[in-house]
């Protein structure tokens, strides 16, 4: 059904505490989206779920006060359409990105959503709920191991159940105030709750009734690829969307899985005070990165209690009463590792299925991914994908890039590439792995001739001041130019330093010319001209603000 709008005139408010007091008595009703009432306009609006509730609910929750009364409501002037300029299928970043950039060209969009809310994977069970746990869980493991002598730790205490009701305020108050909102005034988009199937390629079919559009965008986002372990469905498990609705800390996690999503958990838990096992196939955690990043974080990981068993095939999995135990092969050696919860991160799949992709011969690629051409385009030129499902760059801020450029090539004169030469990233664990550009292995593989510049943090005077040492910040030059070309940092909000990097990786900046800006002393930042100056000379042998 349609997320319905609802607009009504009301009597007998006096005051704002009178249409807070309604917004109150309206919340209760199950199924009510959003709600804004206005005591001088004398009026309130409604987003509500139609398979919930009803108009006729929400009137009557008004008039069931004895103080305020709906004297009318306000109807809009067209009647629904079946005919769009765009059909967007998805209700995340790609998508909201997309219909923000139709509605700028004045086109007429239809956003067709379900499974998850509105919003998608980053604020319901990714981005978001995932770095205020994680935040949370830095701030007790500081209050209960400072890195100063002088502060005597105290018996802290974790409450997860109301850590929990906390993340999942901030997550419903972002869905609506970064979603909802951004759209419920928009004439030029009407959004849809219901499952979506593609009868042609320019007809969807949504609760039984049939949409037409000049273009059509999926951007339905990823799930958790699970693999097939004998015992694993049975015994059952965790993933992204349901790991931040449990109510109890779990006792030992065990984490199958040893890239992003799994570090950034592993230490999450560890730290809120769960024991936690990694298994990871590949002998090293985050086996794209150079091993001198992988090696010195499991260190770190390992000095908070985590255990980390890499090379590791899981022969079968099972439940013993409270307990769920793995069978694995360590390294040639058998072992049996026994926890009380699975956490599954294993990587990502495209949520493709049962949307009539494989009979209109959409291609599909990897772990069922829409596979797109430089423009975004999936093999039937007039439908694009964006986000995640194209399996390419799985984070918010290119679903959002992609989002808006599949519709500037829809509509626009002229066609523009994607672009994802200087892209960068960061995983949230505690030092930070932050990265853009190219590293050694790549370098050497476009035939560079490159080096490399590492400045350890405990020579960084921000990183002695605030006793954390941990980490290191490279940087990688082309020697021919003296340009960079790529870095790669370890540090405790090393990501704060990314955007300098992309910038002059982007324009060109020398490192010549990144050595003599001015880097405000003790700062962070100043790690990256103490790096580009390492590439001439021995920071060691500099007194403080030298070059």
């Amino acid at each position: 059904m349609t997320i319905q709008t609802l607009k009504l005139e009301i009597s007998g408010m006096t005051c704002d505490h009178c249409a807070k007091t309604i917004e109150k008595k309206v919340s209760a009703v199950d199924g009510v989206v959003s709600k804004s009432v206005s005591y001088p306009e004398k009026k309130g609006e409604f987003q509500f779920d139609s398979k919930k509730t009803s108009a006729k609910e929400i009137i009557d929750a008004i008039n069931s006060t004895g103080h305020y009364k709906v004297v009318g409501e306000i109807k809009k002037e067209n009647e629904e359409s079946t005919q769009f300029d765009l059909i967007i299928i998805g209700g995340g970043s790609a998508a909201f990105s997309a219909a923000i950039k139709a509605s700028e060209l004045q086109k007429k969009v239809l956003m067709i959503n379900d499974g998850l809310p509105i919003g998608g994977t980053c604020v319901n069970v990714g981005c978001v709920p995932s770095k205020t746990l994680i935040r949370t869980a830095e701030q007790f493991h500081f209050a209960n191991h400072p890195n100063f002598s002088g502060i005597k730790p105290g018996n802290n205490e974790i409450d997860f159940k109301e850590v929990i009701r906390q993340k999942t305020e901030l997550v419903e108050a972002l869905k609506e105030h970064k979603y909802i909102d951004v759209l419920k005034d928009d004439d030029n988009v009407t959004i849809i709750k219901a499952y979506a199937r593609l009868l042609d390629k320019n007809t969807v079919e949504a609760d039984d009734k049939k949409y037409s559009a000049e273009n059509i965008l999926i951007a339905t986002g990823s799930t958790t690829f699970v693999p097939d372990l004998p015992g694993l469905k049975e015994t059952g498990y965790l993933t992204n969307e349901t790991l931040y609705e449990l109510e109890e800390l779990p006792e030992h996690l065990i984490i199958i899985g040893g890239r992003y999503i799994a570090l950034e958990n592993a230490q999450m838990f560890a730290r809120l005070g769960s024991k936690v096992t990694i298994l990871q196939r590949s002998n090293r955690i985050l086996p794209d990165e150079m091993p001198d990043v992988t090696e010195t974080l499991k260190e770190y990981l390992e000095e908070e209690g985590i255990e980390i068993l890499t090379g590791t095939k899981i022969n079968s999995v099972n439940r013993k009463n409270s307990k769920v135990i793995i069978n694995a092969s360590v390294k040639d050696e058998e072992k049996i590792i026994e926890g009380t919860h699975i956490f599954i991160a294993t990587g990502r799949k495209g949520n493709t299925k049962e949307f009539g992709l494989k009979e209109l011969g959409i291609e599909i690629h990897k772990n069922s991914f829409i596979k797109t051409n430089e423009y975004l385009q999936t093999s039937i030129p007039n439908i694009y994908a964006a986000g995640d499902v194209t399996g390419e760059y799985l984070v918010i801020y290119s679903a959002a890039y992609e989002g808006s450029l599949a519709v500037q090539n829809m509509f626009g004169e002229n066609q523009t590439k994607k672009d994802y030469s200087v892209f960068p990233y960061v995983i949230f664990t505690d030092p930070q792995v932050a990265g853009v550009g190219m590293d050694e292995n790549q370098a050497y593989e476009n035939k560079i001739e490159y080096e490399a510049s590492t400045i350890q943090l405990k020579d960084v005077p921000r990183s002695l001041a605030a006793r954390n040492t941990k980490g290191f910040i490279k940087l990688i030059r082309d020697k021919q130019t003296d340009k960079l070309i790529g870095a790669r940092i370890l540090a405790s909000e090393g990501s704060e330093l990314l955007m300098e990097i992309s910038l002059a990786i982007k324009y060109g900046i020398t490192v010549k010319e990144l050595k003599q800006m001015f880097h405000p002393y003790l700062t962070l930042s100043e790690g990256i001209k103490l790096a580009a100056i390492s590439f001439e000379k021995d920071v060691n042998k500099l007194s403080c603000c030298a070059v």
